[in-house]
């Protein structure tokens, strides 16, 4: 019997998600419904931002506007009227997990609403406060239990970069403290041109600007990895690039190593238990050439540095689609042990 999946907020990591999963031969769940507000009225507009996509470009199946929803690859899609997880009655449309990408409900109560309307289990697409539990997928998706958890957290797209870095930094050398850096793209949070934002740097014009600001990527890692609770932080910088970011992280090792050393510790990982989730480079990348890479971290092995005890590392991500990836593959984990 399959498990029925809905999306709930259908802007960027929404559409991202269902174009993600459209594409994959044996998605291990159906997506059935979209819910977001007002979206029958805007099913035409909604079709067309969702097959034309300025950064991942024309999608390369069937798409159709219906009355009541879309036709994607042959597949029905239903739209739904609200943003009200509660008023949802998600039992009565035999839907099973809901992957909450609206950005608004980041307080485990709030996003118990999605329960009491019928849900069974709730991925968010954003760190929770409160949440069941956190997953980064390669790191720590052993420790999800189906008994304890429904309200299940896919952390930031940062920390799906730098946990499984940190992990295989952590098993191979151990780490006593360490600083982070993302070098960001702009997300829809920032500014078009200046205008007001309670963040005044973020307030700034987000294509013109170099923009400093904040991130609980680094701290939110203790959640996934406990070993490294309290000795990780880090901070934000946004750049004018509309996806394709970067992880510069700097580690206080335990013992000698050598940038032969953690390179191979890191190729080696994603060779084998990170396979899916590391990818290795011995190329010159830069941006552009990240867009629309599904690998949660791309570990630029040219670029590591080593003096003494402190190691610096830099891991590439599609802060979009890679994520989009692992929200796919987060759900899929809960779809088999429902």
């Amino acid at each position: 019997m399959s498990v029925n999946v809905a999306i709930m907020g259908f802007g960027r990591i929404g559409r991202d998600c269902l174009r993600a999963w459209a594409l994959e031969e044996n998605p291990g769940f159906e997506i059935t419904h979209i819910c977001s507000r007002n979206l029958t009225q805007k099913i035409e507009p909604f079709a067309h931002l969702f097959k034309y996509d300025t950064i991942y470009r024309k999608f390369p199946g069937e798409v159709k506007a219906l009355e009541d929803g879309f036709l994607i690859n042959g597949k029905k899609i239903k739209a739904i009227d609200t943003l009200a997880p509660e008023d949802m009655h998600y039992d009565e449309l035999g839907i099973d997990i809901v992957i909450d990408s609206t950005g608004a409900f980041r307080e485990r109560e709030a996003a118990l609403g999605h329960i009491r309307g019928g849900a069974k289990k709730v991925v968010v697409t954003a760190p929770v406060k409160g949440e069941d539990v956190t997953i980064v997928m390669g790191v720590n998706d052993d420790k999800y239990d189906p008994e304890k958890h429904q309200i299940i957290s896919n952390a930031s797209c940062t920390t799906n970069c730098l946990a499984p870095i940190t992990k295989v930094i952590l098993e191979n050398f151990g780490i006593e403290r360490g600083l982070m850096t993302t070098i960001h793209a702009y997300t829809n949070d920032q500014k078009i041109h200046d205008a007001f934002h309670k963040d005044l740097r973020r307030a700034r014009m987000a294509a013109e600007n170099i923009i400093p600001t904040t991130t609980g990527a680094a701290k939110a890692v203790g959640k996934v990895i406990p070993e490294v609770e309290g000795i990780l932080t880090g901070m934000a910088v946004r750049v004018p690039v509309p996806t394709g970011s970067l992880v510069d992280v700097t580690y206080e090792i335990s013992k000698d190593a050598s940038v032969e050393e953690i390179n191979k510790a890191i190729k080696d990982a994603s060779e084998n238990e990170m396979k899916s989730i590391i990818e290795y480079s011995e190329e010159d990348l830069v941006s552009t050439d990240i867009i629309g890479n599904e690998y949660s971290a791309i570990f630029d092995s040219k670029l590591t540095i080593v003096k003494d005890r402190l190691v610096k590392c830099i891991a590439w991500y599609d802060n979009e689609w890679g994520y989009s990836q692992r929200v796919l593959d987060l759900t899929r984990l809960v779809a088999q042990k429902l």
